[in-house]
């Protein structure tokens, strides 16, 4: 996933924690709110892992993203982790994230499933 859609900045995370809309399932939470470009960011807390789990399984959420950059309605996405990601495989990972995103309705018009 390229540089110019990662979340970066505190202020940007804090902004969809406070007015995004969530959705969850078994391995991961997504936070939308509104925004002018698409920019996601990840979540790992220190209850996922060690620094090795926590980016392993950052690493695994970036790529199951990138298929869907350019079908994605834009806003501000935050994608976090719960413990039981650590263990789960990346097929699930990419499951869940095409569930997150769909629930959310974040996909643009005339979007077809792969």
């Amino acid at each position: 996933m390229e540089k110019r859609y990662r979340l970066k900045k505190n202020r940007a995370f804090q902004y969809v924690y406070r007015k995004g809309h969530s959705v969850a399932c078994r391995d991961l939470v997504m936070l939308v709110a509104k925004g002018r470009e698409l920019q996601i960011g990840f979540s790992v807390s220190k209850k996922v892992g060690n620094a090795v789990t926590r980016n392993k399984v950052k690493r695994r959420l970036r790529e199951c993203f990138r298929p869907y950059i350019g079908d994605v309605k834009t806003g501000l996405y935050v994608i976090v982790a719960r413990p039981s990601a650590a263990k789960a495989t990346f097929q699930s990972l990419q499951r869940d994230t095409a569930y997150l995103l769909k629930k959310q309705d974040a996909f643009r018009e005339g979007y077809r499933a792969r």
